[in-house]
C-alpha cells in the first residue's frame, strides 16, 4: 500500500499551487546561479592533452569536433576494471540526442582513463554512440581532479584538499576513480576550461532521478544501485546490480 493521504479536488488544488509556489523559487533561483555560471572566468589550457579516440591519438582541441564549445563528461572507469562504472552508465544513458546541442555549438564527450579498446568494447556492448577517449597514460585525469592518487598530483575532489574529505568522511574520494563533468570553450587556437562540477553537482544529467522526482515512489535506489541497462531481467522491479 502506498502511504498518500486522499482528499478532495479542491483540497488538492490548493496543496498543488502552495508546492507551486515552492517550485517557482527553485526556478528563479536555478535561473540566478545559471547566469553566475555563465559569469564565471576561466582559465587557459596550457598543456597538450594527448588522448586516444577510434582512429588513434587526439588532442583536447580535436575533441570539439569543429564547435565552439566542448562538455566532457568523466566516466569512471580504472585500467584494471573489466566494465565501466554502473553509476556513470546510468547517467550517460540519459545523454538523449546530440543533434540538439551540436545545433547549439556545443559537443559532448566522454573521457576514461581505461586504455582505449576497453571503451571500444564497453561502447559496444551498450549501444551508446556518443564520443569516447581514453586519457590513459595522460594527466588529464589527475589534473581534471577525477583519479586520485597521491603518488601522481596532490589529491582534491570537488574543490576539497585530502584533509577536508578526511575531516569530512569522505574517504572513498582518497584514491582511485571519480565522476565529474568539465566544460571548455574555444578562443581562436586557445582551450580555455569554464567550469567543472563532482558529485551531486551532475543531478540536472540524470534525468532518470528528474522523472522519478515527479512521482510519489521518488527516487527509489541511490545512484549505484542501479545496474547496467543490459542486466534488467523480465521483471526490472526484481533486479539487482550484479
Amino acid at each position: 500500500m502506498i502511504d498518500l493521504k486522499v482528499v478532495s479536488r479542491d483540497e488538492w488544488v490548493d496543496a498543488r499551487k502552495e508546492l507551486l509556489d515552492h517550485e517557482k523559487e527553485i526556478t528563479r533561483l536555478r535561473d540566478r546561479v545559471t547566469a553566475l555560471r555563465r559569469r564565471l572566468p576561466a582559465v587557459a589550457i596550457e598543456k597538450d592533452y594527448s588522448l586516444t579516440g577510434p582512429a588513434g591519438p587526439v588532442r583536447l582541441a580535436d575533441m570539439f569536433e569543429g564547435r565552439r564549445q566542448l562538455i566532457v563528461y568523466h566516466f569512471m572507469f580504472d585500467p584494471e576494471w573489466a566494465e565501466g562504472c554502473t553509476s556513470c552508465s546510468l547517467l550517460v544513458d540519459n545523454f538523449g540526442h546530440l543533434a540538439h546541442l551540436h545545433a547549439g555549438d556545443t559537443t559532448l564527450a566522454v573521457v576514461s582513463r581505461t586504455p582505449f579498446p576497453s571503451v571500444a568494447s564497453f561502447k559496444s556492448r551498450m549501444g551508446w554512440r556518443f564520443p569516447w577517449y581514453s586519457s590513459h597514460g595522460s594527466d588529464f585525469n589527475y589534473d581534471f581532479h577525477v583519479t586520485m592518487d597521491p603518488a601522481v598530483a596532490p589529491v582534491e575532489y570537488n574543490y576539497k584538499d585530502a584533509a577536508t574529505l578526511e575531516a569530512e568522511g569522505l574517504t572513498h574520494h582518497l584514491r582511485g576513480e571519480s565522476h565529474g563533468l568539465s566544460v571548455f570553450v574555444r578562443d581562436g587556437d586557445r582551450v580555455l576550461h569554464t567550469y567543472s562540477a563532482y558529485g551531486r553537482g551532475l543531478e540536472a544529467m540524470l534525468n532518470t532521478y528528474n522523472y522519478l522526482d515527479l512521482t510519489p515512489l521518488g527516487r527509489q535506489r541511490y545512484v549505484n544501485e542501479f545496474p547496467h541497462h543490459d542486466t534488467y531481467g523480465p521483471d526490472p522491479a526484481g533486479s539487482h546490480c550484479h
